[in-house]
């Protein structure tokens, strides 16, 4: 059942980041763009791209108000020695996010990203008010794009901050349209 629209499911767990560890909840993110991402497990393949993908993006997302965390079930012992094992030998180095663990599997059962033992690449995009307003899941396969979560986070951004849809194709910059059958044919007409 989709969550889009819906208060995004409370979780409190363990994360790593800086080889430290520390509580984190959604109650963290009150306030704030929140890009929850979930990935399969730690020490895979196409795992390490995304994260090192997010982590050289982090900034991009910090300019816009907007914090990310990142989820899998592995422990945060496991977070922490996959983040002390350098990209030159396949791990992910030092990343600037957190990462929460799942052990239970009870935050990736939350957000309906379970695949058996492990989590299906989602990314939830969840605003200040703690409301899901994007939900993009991939099969294991299938790394994300970031770029595309930032374009979508903009869009959400804009239309909380003016009151109007983006359509198709739309960027940062655009003014977007309105949301009526006049719109429409400005943007397609």
């Amino acid at each position: 059942m989709s969550i889009i629209g819906k208060k995004a499911p409370a979780f409190t767990t363990k994360a790593a980041r800086n080889g430290e560890i520390f509580d984190v909840s959604l109650d963290n993110y009150n306030g704030k763009w929140l890009v929850l991402f979930f990935y399969p497990l730690d020490f895979t393949f196409v795992c390490p791209t995304e994260l090192v993908a997010f982590s050289e993006a982090n900034s991009k997302f910090k300019e816009v108000g907007a914090e990310i965390l990142g989820v899998s079930v592995d422990s945060v012992h496991t977070h922490l020695a996959w983040m002390r094992t350098p990209r030159a030998e396949a791990g992910v180095g030092s990343l600037n996010y957190p990462l929460a663990q799942d052990l239970d599997k009870s935050i990736c059962q939350a957000y309906d990203v379970m695949s058996g033992p492990v989590a299906h690449r989602g990314v939830f995009i969840i605003d200040p008010d703690g409301v899901v307003q994007s939900m993009t899941v991939n099969n294991e396969p299938v790394g994300r794009n970031v770029d595309e979560v930032l374009r979508t986070l903009y869009a959400s951004q804009h239309v909380r901050e003016n009151g109007v849809a983006c359509p198709a194709n739309w960027v940062k910059g655009e003014a977007g349209m309105e949301k009526s059958l006049e719109g429409v044919k400005k943007v397609i007409g």
